[in-house]
């Protein structure tokens, strides 16, 4: 099957596209999504991970608390590859099991670090959701409790629209209105499904 990997920076809009596809009844998995999957509670890697860093990790619901995983494993390689290893193959195993009961043309892997990670990640084409960095610190803040200070430094810690252009052979410009990429995804979308056809021959 076709594999579109659809990438972006944090508060890009790539959720947005990924909707859209859905609405033309395309399949896409979120690896986001996935990963908070495995980690939901009583899961036995939430388990591990509680073991790992200690009890300070959980929210009094038992959930995981992200911010203080994040504030961890941020700047410390070694656990935040302890991690890494934790869960991927999980996410994998997940993601492996929704591909295969996909009856779409082709499938959305919604991927946000995609370029940071590319030679981890099975896709055959990508797809950059391109936004200005105001508009992205702007959604970002709506969305989140975190400081403008704080949305800059996740920002300035992932791939720079260069790089994802360097990599990406498609691109959905969303600087402008939710119409404007939904117009840009159907054309994606009726390519798409010409290459799918091909790729099957």
């Amino acid at each position: 099957m076709l594999r579109i990997g659809l990438t972006g920076g944090i508060g890009s809009g790539k959720s947005t596209a990924a909707a859209e596809f859905k609405k033309l009844g395309v399949s896409v998995i979120d690896l986001d999504q996935l990963a908070r999957d495995v980690v939901q509670t009583g899961t036995p890697a939430l388990n591990k991970i509680s073991d790992h860093f200690g009890e300070q990790i959980l929210l009094e619901s038992g959930e995981l608390d992200r911010a203080e995983l994040r504030n961890i494993i941020f700047g410390d390689a070694k656990e935040k590859e302890w991690l890494e290893n934790l869960l991927h193959p999980l996410i994998r195993e997940r993601q492996l099991e929704l591909e295969s009961r996909s009856t779409s043309p082709y499938l959305v892997i919604e991927i946000p670090l995609l370029v940071e990670n590319i030679e981890a990640q099975k896709v055959d084409r990508i797809l950059v959701v391109e936004t200005p960095r105001e508009d992205q610190v702007l959604r970002t803040m709506a969305r989140s409790q975190l400081s403008e200070s704080e949305v800059n430094d996740i920002i300035s810690g992932q791939a720079t629209a260069e790089e994802r252009r360097a990599v990406a052979q498609d691109r959905i410009d969303n600087s402008g209105s939710i119409p404007e990429l939904a117009a840009q995804v159907e054309t994606l979308h009726i390519s798409y499904c010409e290459l799918a056809k091909t790729s099957k021959l």
